[in-house]
């Protein structure tokens, strides 16, 4: 089970079914639903859609795929936009319902969708973009289904509402730019070395590292760096817990793991696995993966999805990060829209993924 947001060309999409927003009557259409019947073959496609027959705005049936790299085509009717009124956002969620349903009796693995009716129909695309992430998200909770949601390369759109203007005005606020640097060094270019700003974010990711490198967290940490707070130079307080304690010392007391330690968050709420991998968004296959290797070190995505599925705080982000040898950062827009969302308990994986993919950002899940 996955849901995944893409830019692509439907017809070049490989799933068990494609939906198809089909013309009523047994005619062929403009846009999504042209370019599917160029890519399955014109006659054989449009034979079999003649024995379906017209077809009422949100219904949903199938035929083979012929030419396409897929075993079904999945017809649904859009509605036509007519501002809102008319009962067209239910239209679009019946298509997106009934669609699902059959691809459910068919059997299928995986489905793919365009964005139904935003092309001659006309139905905004954000608000499009909104009912489709709903219904499916929705879906998927309880069905073992893999959904792509197919986004056409011309089609722009920008998706809207509090939470999106809110994340906007706090990205405007930080000024997130890219930071050259890489763990393990601190690169100057293109950055004025001698800014306070660049040298407290240095002292930073190299106190990150070290907490990283020996496990070290929770208050005792915070306590010595107070403690070097006065040293300006950035190596000394790296190093200096290693004044406290050995090398040796260190490595007898390793703290948990990174599977150690997120199976315990879910033990702690009481959680079934499936609950936490559906709400995060991740293949049953990746989850016991993470379960049953003990060395697997998932993407940073993943962790992510997870650290939400679970409604971490912020620190237990970053501790959950951490144990995977991962970090946030500041200079990162995915970073910092994550980072916002969990400073204000919006844990909607799906809703922060259409933001995400707005900005142009990968999204959550495995």
């Amino acid at each position: 089970m996955s849901f995944e947001i893409i830019r692509n060309d439907i017809t070049k999409v490989r799933a068990d079914a494609i939906v198809n927003t089909a013309n009523p009557a047994v005619a062929v259409g403009a846009g999504v639903d042209k370019c599917i019947y160029e890519a399955a073959g014109w006659d054989s496609l449009l034979a079999a859609r003649a024995k379906i027959g017209r077809m009422n705005r949100g219904q949903a049936a199938y035929t083979p795929a012929f030419g396409l790299d897929a075993t079904y085509i999945i017809h649904t009717i859009g509605p036509v936009w007519r501002g809102g009124h008319s009962g067209e956002r239910e239209t679009v969620a019946n298509c997106y319902r009934n669609s699902l349903a059959i691809a459910d009796e068919l059997g299928c693995e995986s489905v793919a969708f365009p964005l139904i009716a935003t092309g001659s129909y006309g139905f905004p695309k954000d608000e499009a973009l909104r009912i489709a992430v709903r219904e499916i998200s929705s879906f998927i909770l309880d069905h073992e289904i893999d959904v792509i949601l197919v986004v056409y390369d011309e089609e722009s759109f920008q998706v809207s509402g509090k939470l999106f203007n809110d994340i906007r005005a706090f990205i405007e606020e930080k000024d997130v730019v890219p930071f050259p640097y890489t763990y393990g060094s601190v690169e100057s270019s293109a950055i004025n070395t001698e800014s306070k700003g660049y040298k407290r974010r240095r002292r930073e990711l190299l106190a990150e590292e070290e907490r990283r490198a020996f496990g070290i967290t929770g208050s005792s940490y915070v306590e010595h760096l107070l403690d070097a707070e006065a040293s300006e130079d950035a190596e000394e307080k790296v190093f200096y817990l290693s004044k406290k304690q050995t090398l040796d010392d260190r490595l007898a007391h390793l703290d948990k793991t990174f599977q150690e330690y997120l199976f315990m968050l879910i033990d702690r709420r009481g959680l079934k696995d499936p609950e936490v991998y559906k709400k995060a968004n991740i293949d049953r296959k990746l989850f016991s993966k993470i379960r049953g290797n003990v060395n697997y070190t998932p993407k940073k995505k993943t962790v992510l999805a997870l650290a939400l599925a679970l409604e971490l705080s912020l620190d237990e982000t970053k501790d959950l990060l951490g144990r995977a040898g991962l970090a946030l950062s500041p200079s990162n827009i995915s970073d910092t829209i994550i980072e916002y969302c969990i400073n204000n308990k919006e844990y909607d994986i799906y809703e922060i993924n259409c933001i995400l993919f707005d900005y142009g950002q990968d999204i959550l899940g495995g």
